[in-house]
């Protein structure tokens, strides 16, 4: 009896391989349970060559959302990108840019603004806050170039490290946008959506930015991070995020982190895409929003003429949702 009972169980062990067997072959559907395994197979973390695809995809689908991306500060030359740059430290581009006219009146040369009454620079950048640290940072840096690079911003990173004040991420920006010489910029958008699309679980600046750095071209790092910068201020914000307002919603995987809902989602739309005034002053020709207005004065949203921007990012919407069967596409 027990040999019969082992044979029915080896019997029965054959009959199901061969079904399975068949089932596969023939694309017949399988048994509720048998979809666990490929549930268990989403759930693996992401092989490096689909991380890479995602990446790559996900910096063209901004591409297409943001043609018009460039750095928001307002600037003539790398001097004063690389002054623009420091006061942006703990505070926004757009009082920076309110700030700086007045004070590269004031002070068009590192020789100029190396021999700046303390005092008086301070009240020229105190609207930036943090000004005594940043003014001590302005005077250093302007007397290094003065004395050390014949009144030049050098056009190396390690050089520029060199300077008061300076650190990677402003030697990328002045690099990136005044000598062409590409960078990441990591601040705390870049970090923070980096982060949230999985591309790195690191906190810290450099190795977030060397871990970036090995995903993309390097000739597509200067863009890639004015890309990102707009997307965190615009759309993917710190506390809430506007996911339903979202071209990449498909390939992000802390979609629901934020609002889902589409029409609750673009009212969180910033600058030029919530129909408001961008960071600049002097914006480049072809950004489809309206420039900012110099400190002290006010604009009314009402009596602007409406944007197309929402259109676009609608539209963008549409394609993104309509192009994300696949995040593991080829490139």
């Amino acid at each position: 009896m027990v040999k019969a009972a082992k044979a029915a169980k080896t019997a029965k062990a054959a009959k199901a391989a061969k079904a399975a067997e068949a089932a596969e072959t023939t694309g017949a559907a399988q048994p509720a349970d048998a979809a666990r395994p490929r549930k268990a197979a989403a759930a693996r973390p992401e092989s490096r060559l689909a991380l890479v695809r995602r990446a790559r995809r996900i910096n063209r689908e901004l591409a297409e959302m943001y043609p018009y991306a460039h750095p928001e500060l307002d600037f003539e030359n790398p001097f004063q990108l690389l002054v623009a740059t420091v006061l942006s430290a703990q505070t926004t581009d757009l009082r920076v840019n309110q700030t700086t006219p007045a004070l590269f009146a004031a002070y068009p040369t590192p020789e100029d603004m190396a021999a700046a009454d303390p005092e008086a620079l301070e009240q020229l950048i105190r609207p930036t806050g943090f000004f005594r640290a940043k003014a001590k940072s302005l005077l250093g840096l302007s007397a290094a170039l003065r004395d050390r690079f014949d009144g030049e911003v050098p056009g190396r990173l390690e050089d520029l490290v060199t300077l008061p004040g300076v650190g990677r991420k402003t030697a990328n920006v002045v690099l990136g946008n005044a000598f062409g010489v590409p960078g990441l910029t990591v601040d705390t958008h870049f970090g923070r959506l980096v982060r949230r699309w999985k591309w790195t679980s690191q906190e810290d600046p450099e190795k977030v930015e060397a871990e970036i750095a090995a995903l993309f071209p390097k000739s597509e790092w200067t863009m890639l991070s004015h890309r990102i910068i707009f997307h965190g201020r615009r759309v993917c914000h710190a506390r809430k995020p506007a996911c339903g307002a979202c071209p990449i919603a498909p390939l992000c995987p802390s979609y629901g982190e934020g609002e889902t809902d589409p029409d609750k989602a673009k009212k969180l739309l910033k600058y030029e895409l919530g129909g408001q005034p961008g960071q600049r002053l002097r914006p480049p020709t072809d950004y489809p929003g309206r420039a900012a207005v110099p400190l002290g004065a006010t604009a009314s949203l009402e009596a602007a003429a409406p944007l197309e921007a929402s259109a676009s990012l609608g539209s963008a919407l549409g394609s993104a949702v309509g192009s994300a069967a696949s995040v593991e596409a080829a490139e």
